[in-house]
C-alpha cells in the first residue's frame, strides 16, 4: 500500500481513483510540482508526510485531498 504525502493511502485518494493524480500511478511523493501544492510543500520543508510537520494542519492542507477538519482531529487540533 502506497502512503501519499498527505497521509492517506494512495487507493483511498479520490485524485487517485479518479485518475487525476498529478503523480499518476506513483502517488504522492515530496517533490516540486508544479501541480500538487501539498507535495511541494513537504518536499520545501523536508518533511515525508504532512503531519510530520510541526505547522500541520495548515493553509496548504486545506487544499485536500483530505478534509481539513480530518487533518484536525489527526493533529489533536479538533
Amino acid at each position: 500500500m502506497k502512503i501519499g504525502v498527505c497521509g492517506i493511502a494512495c487507493e483511498a485518494c479520490p485524485r487517485m481513483t479518479n485518475g487525476t493524480c498529478p503523480s499518476g500511478a506513483t502517488g504522492c511523493v515530496p517533490k516540486d510540482s508544479k501541480f500538487c501544492v501539498v507535495a511541494t510543500c513537504a518536499f520545501r520543508k523536508g518533511v515525508r508526510l504532512c503531519f510530520e510537520c510541526a505547522e500541520f494542519p495548515c493553509e496548504t492542507t486545506k487544499s485536500g485531498p483530505i478534509a481539513f477538519g480530518y487533518c484536525q482531529y489527526l493533529a489533536g487540533k479538533a
